[in-house]
């Protein structure tokens, strides 16, 4: 698995959860000891639709993100959700 994808599943599972799909775009950096960060960017008026709520979504985005990165050998992943 290529590191692009990381940032292209977490783009297509924001993709499906906003109203303006083509708002959202999704980054990688690498990160301290093996990481990676991710960072995804939405619309502002839409990131509680990616957060969730209580961070439930959010929490439930880097579950599947730490899975697909384990799989890739990477140690840690970090997704930041910025505004």
């Amino acid at each position: 698995m290529a590191q692009t994808q990381l940032s292209d599943l977490v783009a297509a599972m924001a993709r499906a959860l906003v109203d303006k799909p083509a708002e959202v775009d999704a980054a990688e950096f690498d990160g301290d000891n093996n990481s990676i960060v991710v960072e995804l960017k939405v619309a502002r008026d839409e990131i509680g639709k990616v957060i969730g709520k209580s961070g439930r979504t959010a929490e439930a985005m880097r579950v599947v993100l730490g899975a697909a990165a384990q799989k890739q050998g990477q140690r840690r992943v970090h997704l930041d959700i910025l505004d």
